[in-house]
């Protein structure tokens, strides 16, 4: 491990062998071990390992991207904001873990740690709460008044409930009031809305990354207007911050809320170590070269003048001065000669991990997979992906009198002294040890593209030229798409109790008669369908 400003390289990792060194050196670290991936699919595959190998030993944070593209005049998902938030509120608490960022997200610059520090208060049963005051707290602090809590950033009052989603939260909560007393807070769950599990006490974090008090927007218009010259009322963001409208895309005008801005750097404790993937240089260099192309093609816009790269993001040179005074760890696959080797260094051995696709045509599908059990003098651990694709890889290794115990993880695996296990894993990659004795097969060794394929993000992409804003978009008969349930047809608006909540709800017709009743505040869910002729849109069936 390297001491503060010393540098190491970390090569030979290959597969998932990396994870395995990270999680380690996080277990070893006088402090959390910051990731910086090259991508943000390699941040996610990353997570996914060393949270495997650290087996719940130690917290894996993942800082996200907003998943927009500089100047986008749209904004980030709210779950993607919570998460960001969670993160920002606990990494500078965080004496031990491991930290998971993309190159190109560590250049964005972010509300200075005071600003998520002093919007932050606890609830505490017991404790006395007004709720005409507490509600006018939460609008200034960003959260949305809904008729039925659905998303992050949104709160709902009947009379003595209050129902409640805060940032960084993986719940929603339901506080329930004695006249001016908490007497009770439970989680609930959104889809049915029943209560869960009590509890005594929950956090509430901004539900931006910028405020929205009187003050923040008198600053934004004063800002504003000395940036860019014409017309303020002319520029789109200009008018709807005015009015207490979180603009979409306002997240790029960040610099016009506050006096001075922070970087991630300044919510690490000193005594971080940052990992940096091989060729994560390029990245940075390839996001500041986007954003600068981004601002010439946009400048002119008179309805959103924008601000320029520089007011946004760090450039690369920056970022590098500002890692400067961590460890820091340069790791990926490059060989490293023996005679470049540091005193002491440790060799895992690391080697690629073998093809061992099965091949649904041929006879005895599993052969390289049993072939290589047999004949790999050490221990084999089974990485499926889920239950059914373990209880799916079980009989093969049956009929080929190969015993497979299941385990919950790495940890058990290690402790074990059986020769080959089986586990469900979120792992895309696999490893091999040939010094160690020790090699994890993963699904994609085993299914190779089929796997990368499903490949898990957050968020789903979406166009949102294709979202539905407003109800007058849509007529009886249009085709439109669900999220999560596919290709249906509009019929209208419906008022219905559900959860003992009324409402009005989207009718959504499906085949075979089905029907999807959506809240009218959940229209996020819903996009037109953009296939080259609506009249003959399919029409999927529910749970298709």
């Amino acid at each position: 491990m390297p001491a503060p400003q010393q540098r190491r390289r970390w090569g030979q990792l290959y597969g998932a062998a990396a994870g395995l060194a990270l999680a380690e050196a996080a277990a070893a670290a006088p402090g959390p071990v910051v990731i910086v991936a090259r991508s943000a699919l390699e941040a996610d595959r990353i997570e996914q390992e060393t949270g495997f190998f650290a087996d719940n030993s130690l917290p894996v944070l993942h800082f996200p991207d907003w998943e927009t593209l500089a100047y986008d005049a749209f904004s980030p998902h709210q779950d993607i904001i919570s998460q960001r938030l969670e993160v920002l509120y606990r990494l500078p608490r965080l004496n031990r873990g491991i930290v998971v960022i993309a190159a190109a997200t560590l250049m964005q610059r972010l509300p200075p740690p005071s600003y998520v520090e002093s919007g932050s208060l606890m609830l505490e049963v017991g404790e006395q709460l007004r709720i005409d005051g507490f509600r006018r707290q939460l609008e200034t602090a960003g959260y949305l008044s809904v008729p039925q809590v659905m998303e992050h950033g949104e709160f709902a009052v009947r009379g003595s409930l209050l129902d409640l989603f805060p940032m960084g939260s993986t719940r929603p909560y339901r506080i329930d009031l004695l006249d001016d007393e908490i007497d009770s807070i439970r989680s609930f769950d959104v889809n049915d809305q029943r209560t869960l599990a009590k509890t005594g006490s929950v956090r509430i974090l901004p539900a931006r990354e910028f405020p929205l008090t009187e003050a923040a927007i008198k600053r934004f218009r004063g800002a504003f207007r000395a940036r860019f010259e014409g017309e303020p009322n002319r520029a789109i963001p200009y008018r709807e911050i005015s009015e207490g409208i979180a603009s979409n895309g306002i997240e790029y005008y960040l610099p016009l809320f506050f006096d001075q801005l922070a970087s991630f750097f300044d919510f690490l404790p000193a005594t971080s170590t940052l990992a940096v993937f091989d060729g994560a240089q390029v990245a940075l260099e390839e996001t500041w070269r986007d954003a600068q192309q981004r601002y010439e093609s946009r400048r002119h816009d008179i309805e959103r003048p924008i601000l320029p790269p520089e007011e946004i993001f760090l450039d690369p040179e920056s970022v590098a001065g500002l890692g400067e005074s961590l460890a820091r760890i340069d790791i990926g696959a490059f060989e490293i000669p023996e005679t470049e080797m540091s005193a002491g260094c440790r060799n895992l051995g690391s080697a690629t991990p073998p093809r061992l696709l099965l091949d649904s045509r041929a006879e005895e599908p599993a052969s390289a997979l049993i072939e290589f059990v047999e004949r790999f003098d050490g221990r084999i651990l089974l990485a499926a992906e889920s239950a059914g694709r373990r209880e799916t890889l079980l009989p093969m290794l049956r009929g080929h009198d190969l015993s497979a115990p299941v385990v919950d993880g790495w940890r058990q695996f290690a402790a074990s002294d059986d020769r080959l296990a089986i586990t469900v894993a979120p792992l895309q990659t696999g490893m091999l040890l040939p010094a160690a004795g020790i090699t994890v097969v993963a699904e994609e060794q085993l299914y190779g593209d089929r796997v990368r394929q499903k490949v898990r993000r957050r968020k789903t992409e979406r166009d949102p030229d294709a979202i539905i804003r407003n109800l007058t978009d849509l007529h009886a008969g249009s085709p439109v798409v669900h999220e999560d349930y596919g290709v249906g047809r509009y019929v209208g608006l419906e008022y219905l109790t559900a959860g003992g909540l009324d409402g009005e709800f989207l009718t959504i017709a499906y085949a075979g008669g089905d029907k999807l009743y959506v809240p009218v505040h959940a229209l996020n869910k819903i996009s037109r369908y953009t296939g080259a002729s609506p009249e003959q849109a399919p029409l999927h069936r529910l749970g298709g």
